[in-house]
C-alpha cells in the first residue's frame, strides 16, 4: 500500500531554518520514499510502512537534537503524483 504525507516542522526556537533544513536532508537518505519540498510543506511518498517507519525515526532523531518542535502532518493513502503543478 502507498502512502503520501505533506509534513511542516515548526522548531520552536528562534534559529528554526537549520532544524527545518537538517530534516529534508535526513529525508532524502531513505532511496524508498520519494520527496518533494516547497515553501510551505515536504511532501514524501512511497510504501505505506516505510515511510511511517522513516517518519518515527526523523521525529524523534529531531526532537532529540532540537528540542520542542511542533509537526503537522496530513496523509492520504495511495500514491500521489509529487511533481504535478495545479
Amino acid at each position: 500500500m502507498k502512502l503520501t504525507v505533506d509534513i511542516s516542522m515548526y522548531p520552536l526556537h528562534d534559529n528554526y531554518k537549520d532544524p527545518i533544513r537538517w530534516l529534508i536532508k535526513r529525508l532524502d537518505s531513505y532511496p524508498g520514499v520519494e520527496r518533494v519540498t516547497n515553501s510551505l510543506s515536504t511532501q514524501v511518498s512511497g510504501e505505506f510502512d516505510e515511510v511511517m517507519r522513516m517518519l518515527s525515526i526523523e521525529m524523534k532523531a529531531a526532537y532529540e537534537q532540537f528540542g520542542k518542535a511542533i509537526f503537522v502532518c496530513k496523509f492520504l493513502e495511495g500514491e500521489f503524483d509529487l511533481t504535478r503543478r495545479t
